[in-house]
């Protein structure tokens, strides 16, 4: 009989994972507490997840921890928020550095208060050597925010005369994105029940696959991530071409 570690390791394992974090507040109601209670279990289970997945052998995971519409939200759950990005960098970064992980942020810091763009500037200087895993959260990121920031750099550069306008190709293009100098996500898991992207990764995702599920993040489990690994190495990755082709080529 194979052991689930063995069938584990001869499985085909997403060298991207990038996740969208979704139900803490509707935890939180379920039990009659508070939002930013949904949202300090939802902590936990984002440590889990960052401990499973580079376990897993994935090289680089992009957690969607606040977006840009996020600001919408109340004030005081977006101050209880800005606080607990504070507290979980304070009490992890030392942790996932031993772990030889990378702590990197993409999107807009400026709207940061001073203490926690420090704070974040110095986890991805403690960490930024680090080669086990790379973990990008996006924090004040949307998708269109990212679209948008690269062409500004490209234009910028035509303006300048560093590039022709005729340079501009999709490779180009990519590379000014905030993840420019990572894979695309091979895999894209969205939990809480919701089914669509919500301005997340509009670029890269164009040819990931897509894993939906009912439960809400903290109480996605290390059996819930697994089975979100198995459904993966389901799928028949195609890009364009013919099942037969991939067959053949395989």
């Amino acid at each position: 009989m194979v052991s689930q570690s063995q069938s584990q390791s001869q499985a085909s394992v997403p060298g991207h994972v990038c996740i969208i974090m979704d139900g803490n507040g509707r935890w939180a109601k379920k039990r009659l507490m508070p939002r930013s209670y949904g949202h300090r279990k939802g902590v936990e289970t984002t440590r889990r997840a960052v401990d499973f997945f580079a376990r897993a052998g994935v090289a680089h995971l992009t957690l969607f921890a606040f977006s840009s519409e996020n600001w919408n939200r109340p004030a005081e759950e977006v101050s209880s928020l800005m606080e607990l990005f504070m507290q979980s960098l304070r009490q992890y970064t030392a942790e996932l550095h031993e772990q030889q992980i990378r702590i990197r942020f993409i999107g807009e810091r400026s709207l940061f208060s001073e203490d926690l763009q420090r704070q974040i500037q110095q986890a991805e200087s403690e960490t930024g050597a680090n080669r086990n895993m790379v973990l990008n959260i996006a924090a004040n990121y949307g998708g269109q925010w990212d679209l948008v920031n690269a062409s500004r750099r490209l234009a910028q550069q035509v303006r300048d005369g560093a590039i022709d306008p005729a340079d501009i190709d999709q490779r180009l293009f990519a590379a000014h994105l905030s993840l420019g100098d990572s894979p695309d996500p091979d895999l894209f898991i969205r939990t809480g029940g919701e089914q669509r992207v919500s301005n997340f990764l509009l670029w890269q995702l164009a040819y990931t696959e897509f894993y939906f599920c009912e439960t809400l993040w903290p109480d996605f489990s290390e059996a819930d991530m697994a089975a979100a690994l198995a459904e993966y190495n389901r799928r028949q990755r195609r890009y364009g071409k013919t099942g037969e082709q991939i067959e053949v080529a395989g």
